[in-house]
């Protein structure tokens, strides 16, 4: 008897403690549940994935959206620095061209609770190319008025790297201007290079030493 009544008092006891984690639990749907519905805008960051390795971006992607979210005024109020919505765009099966992508629910990162009810602007638009790298010459350039006999560019040429049309246009990389008015003779110089397209980038330094040989006037 003393086993089977020890037995009853521990299922009896276990039940009032699942009646109250029933409780708890009810009760705290009915405070969710009560909360009114509310619409609130956002602007989020885009993130893109999965970029293939021989592709590049040839037109300026969308970084940010403004997005129309709807849910409870206690979900949307604890939207903090961990918590904030993105979009994420899948680019694995993207190939060269003209690609369009509709931001809807699958694209939006939201916490539970909180759904999209539309993006502006509803699409992205993003032009990719196939990555190319090449070798153009190095260009060096002198302030007005230099008296300049001679000079020579170390690198000559610097190889850069970016999605194929964009390459392909570019005749050299230009480096700063060079000021040697103030130094007749022969004097050398270290300068950066840089790049009239912002699509492209140089694959490693853009350091140039110039050395300058110039003739008094």
């Amino acid at each position: 008897m003393n086993l089977v009544a020890r037995c009853w008092q521990a299922l009896v006891h276990n039940f009032w403690w699942r009646v109250l984690a029933l409780v708890v639990a009810v009760s705290i749907w009915l405070v969710v549940a009560s909360e009114p519905e509310l619409s609130t805008f956002a602007t989020v960051p885009v993130e893109y994935r999965n970029m293939p390795d021989n592709l590049e971006m040839s037109s300026q992607p969308a970084e940010t959206v403004t997005v129309e979210l709807r849910g409870s005024s206690g979900e949307l109020r604890s939207f903090g620095e961990n918590r904030q919505p993105f979009v994420e765009l899948d680019l694995s099966d993207i190939t060269p061209g003209v690609h369009t992508f509709s931001i809807d629910n699958n694209d939006v990162r939201l916490v539970r609770g909180v759904r999209l009810v539309r993006a502006f602007p509803a699409e992205v638009r993003i032009e990719f190319d196939r990555r190319l790298a090449r070798s153009i010459p190095v260009k060096v350039r002198f302030t007005d008025g230099s008296a300049v006999a001679r000079y020579r560019a170390v690198p000559e040429s610097l190889v850069v790297v970016g999605p194929a049309h964009h390459v392909e246009k570019l005749d050299a990389a230009l480096t700063d201007r060079v000021d040697v008015s103030s130094t007749p003779g022969t004097s050398e110089y270290h300068v950066n290079a840089f790049l009239d397209d912002a699509f492209v980038r140089f694959q490693s330094s853009s350091e140039v030493d110039v050395t300058v040989t110039t003739t008094r006037k």
